[in-house]
């Protein structure tokens, strides 16, 4: 009796070391905050079913060009296992002769935002004439200096207000200041541009999403997944799990969280 109890004990523990993996490490993650909502999610998924963690640091476009931007003796800022950029970052990279590991892997694309504060009047963004007419309107337009301001720089001269707006835009530095900074306003003809799903994250707090941009002036950043050389990139478990967390951010459950997130699939 005492030897077949032993028997279920030691298959019973057997079972479940088998459960765990071999080595749970701690991977580092850098993305850019656009996709947050999404893959906050997903890698607690991958966590969860790995038994791995992952340390995930989020910036906008500007910061991740620089740390990621070779050295003159061509080592690089950041030592990270993943990196989560736009696809311009990869191709301004690849420009200057990086080679990556292995080939990027989309996570999928944003598009641009109208967000107000609570007891805003929405504006009327519903075509482009409209959107110019708010615009003119406006007390005060509020954008970051990241990827999405760029591209609105870009749209206001596309509808011929770039002078009239910029003499009373509130630039800042990112899509989260930007949120910030309509939620702690006075102006009651106010509003501000934003990646959608940044503007999704401050709903909470009572941010409103007055919509996307009308179709003729919408912009998507495309964002993509690649392997960085880590703290200790020639650790066999290290490459292992690296290639679980992309293998998962390629899957089936992340893209359905990354569409619940507002992450649309790259076309």
């Amino acid at each position: 009796m005492g030897g077949a109890r032993f028997r279920r004990c030691t298959t019973a523990v057997l079972l479940a070391a088998t459960a765990l993996p071999a080595a749970a490490l701690e991977l580092s993650l850098l993305s850019a905050g656009a996709v947050e909502p999404g893959i906050r999610p997903a890698l607690a998924a991958f966590e969860r079913d790995s038994g791995h963690t992952v340390r995930v640091a989020f910036a906008a476009a500007p910061a991740l060009r620089a740390a990621l931007r070779p050295h003159a003796a061509g080592d690089v800022v950041i030592l990270a296992d993943v990196v989560i950029v736009p696809q311009g970052v990869v191709d301004e990279l690849a420009a200057t002769g990086k080679r990556f590991a292995a080939p990027p892997v989309p996570v999928g694309r944003v598009g641009v935002g109208v967000a107000v504060r609570p007891g805003v009047v929405a504006p009327d963004i519903g075509s482009a004439d409209a959107l110019r007419a708010a615009l003119v309107g406006a007390e005060r337009v509020v954008f970051n200096r990241a990827s999405t301001g760029i591209y609105v720089e870009h749209m206001l001269r596309q509808l011929g207000v770039a002078d009239a707006v910029n003499a009373k835009a509130e630039r800042v530095a990112d899509g989260a200041s930007v949120m910030r900074r309509l939620l702690a306003g006075t102006s009651p003809r106010e509003f501000g541009f934003g990646a959608m799903t940044e503007i999704a994250l401050f709903a909470d707090q009572g941010l409103k999403l007055v919509g996307p941009l009308p179709a003729s002036l919408q912009n998507y950043t495309s964002y993509v997944a690649l392997p960085w050389p880590g703290s200790k990139p020639d650790e066999p478990a290290r490459a292992d799990a690296v290639a679980a967390l992309m293998r998962s951010l390629q899957g089936a459950p992340a893209r359905s969280l990354f569409a619940n997130a507002g992450i649309e699939p790259t076309p």
